[in-house]
């Protein structure tokens, strides 16, 4: 599981059924001190996310197996989760 923040929306008019009905958002990777790691992504959202949120967001098939459409697709980013808090005292 990682850890990222929403910084926008992804708008497709055109795309294949497995993604009908799904929000793509717009997601920066961050670190440990919640500084941005490496290049956005987009992903489609199963926690109703939006803009600003801290988000927990998981690749690969386990991404696809998420899909409410079905686990067969090609999607491999999807947001599982918004997160309330990070508490990283001690974590070094």
């Amino acid at each position: 599981m990682k850890i990222g923040r929403v910084i926008g929306r992804v708008v497709s008019t055109k795309k294949i059924p497995s993604m009908e009905g799904l929000k793509l958002l717009l997601v920066q990777p961050v670190d440990q001190d919640l500084a941005d790691a490496g290049p956005a992504l987009v992903a489609f959202d199963t926690a109703r996310a939006g803009e600003g949120d801290l988000v927990m967001y998981e690749g690969g098939k386990e991404a696809a197996q998420a899909n409410p459409n079905g686990w067969f697709n090609p999607l491999d980013a999807a947001v599982l989760g918004v997160v309330d808090a990070v508490n990283t005292e001690g974590a070094r």
